[in-house]
């Protein structure tokens, strides 16, 4: 057990340089992306989805940008204390250098600035190739879990999102205090056990675009337990009542969006 608890003593968050340092965190993202397309296609195949596998890449490609916008720029206006800065000067928004000109890589993304890309991705996708956006959404939120197992992982070994202090024997040493992996806890409760639940249901869904709902209220009640177990951002600390993060709030909301579109009149129709 000491070992583990001194992990980020004897670990090296970059796995390689070519050219530049390659982090882990990074090859973790890339595993991310393609576990989620390979178990899309694979639930395409076994559950026969009306999609070809050249419409579903070419799917993953936009909603791969979606993401990747949505999460910066939702870092950055709900994390980032200098979001006017970036808001005024947009190109250092994706700049990998810092002010030494050292490359550092794009520090700071947000799940749920995520989530919001995610969206739009797929509403402009589905209407420029007129498709169903919720045959779509429902197959992503299938996959998306198990991907997500490997970004929780990347920020385990990137050493970021560090858990609150503790005295439990799975803890490890963070500059010299004993935190929970938190990362690894968002990794099994947002990512493994959503994608078995979700799994699970998907044979019983009543409505097109049930699952997408249903990932968004298990991720918001699995994030919100979570967030007990993470270090609130030093930038924000508590948001509300000295004991809820930005994280919890920002999932409550996803969490109402969510039971609004469940019991909306359309939908409780098709479940009678």
């Amino acid at each position: 057990m000491e070992d583990w608890k001194n992990i980020y003593n004897l670990f090296d968050p970059v796995a390689f340089t070519f050219f530049v340092p390659v982090h882990w965190y990074g090859i973790m993202y890339v595993l991310a992306l393609l576990v989620a397309l390979m178990v899309a296609k694979w639930i395409v195949k076994k559950d026969s989805y009306p999609i070809s596998n050249s419409m579903l890449d070419s799917y993953f490609i936009w909603v791969e940008i979606g993401v990747i916008l949505g999460a910066r720029l939702g870092y950055i206006i709900f994390y980032d204390p200098y979001a006017l800065y970036y808001l005024l000067n947009p190109w250092q928004i994706f700049n990998p250098f810092d002010t030494n000109g050292n490359f550092v890589g794009i520090r700071g993304m947000s799940f749920h600035g995520a989530v919001i890309g995610f969206l739009i991705a797929s509403f402009i996708f589905a209407k420029a190739k007129k498709v169903n956006f919720w045959l779509f959404t429902d197959l992503a939120c299938l996959s998306i879990p198990l991907g997500y197992v490997f970004g929780r992982i990347g920020n385990f070994l990137n050493q970021e999102l560090v858990g609150r202090e503790t005295t439990s024997i799975f803890g490890i040493y963070v500059d010299g205090i004993l935190r929970h992996p938190s990362q690894l806890y968002e990794a099994i409760l947002e990512g493994l056990l959503v994608f078995i639940i979700l799994f699970a249901f998907r044979k019983k869904a009543k409505f097109v675009g049930q699952i997408s709902i249903l990932y968004g209220i298990l991720y918001s009640i699995a994030r919100f337990v979570a967030e007990f177990f993470r270090e609130p951002d030093s930038q924000l600390g508590f948001i509300a009542f000295n004991f809820i993060t930005q994280g919890q709030l920002l999932s409550l909301a996803i969490f109402v969006c969510c039971i609004i579109l469940l019991l909306m009149p359309q939908n409780k129709a098709k479940n009678d």
